[in-house]
């Protein structure tokens, strides 16, 4: 049987994705990468996609505040070889050690976008104009 190339990431992807996460996330409450920039952020990592092979791990990262989300990327891309060697330790079942890269998350950004719309007067006006046209 196989699989269709749109059909999303296996069990497989996502359980090991949840897991580099997981590593990631202690590493990084640890405080055990030493660069400037992280050291006065708060990350947060919001999800792990792994490649179908496994050897690609692409983190999605938040900073927490006020932070410059681009320079807090830009410092995880210049650590990731260190994270990489940190990661090995908690994924020693792993046959490969994926090469991480990071991304930021917007995800939350567009939520809070489609919240500000949803909210806005014009939006309400239009729903309250369709209730009205419902009820007669």
């Amino acid at each position: 049987m196989s699989r269709q190339n749109n059909s999303g990431p296996s069990q497989r992807q996502l359980r090991v994705g949840e897991q580099v996460r997981h590593a990631l996330s202690d590493i990084l409450q640890r405080g055990e990468v030493r660069d400037e920039v992280l050291d006065t952020a708060v990350v947060s990592i919001s999800e792990v996609r792994m490649s179908p092979d496994l050897k690609i791990a692409t983190a999605f990262v938040s900073p927490l505040g006020a932070s410059d989300g681009e320079a807090i990327v830009q410092a995880l891309a210049r650590n990731a070889k260190f994270i990489r060697g940190r990661v090995s330790g908690a994924l020693k079942q792993m046959k490969y050690m994926p090469e991480f890269r990071f991304r930021l998350d917007t995800s939350f950004d567009n939520m809070a976008r489609i919240d500000r719309l949803l909210r806005s007067p014009e939006v309400a006006r239009d729903l309250d104009h369709d209730n009205e046209e419902e009820k007669k």
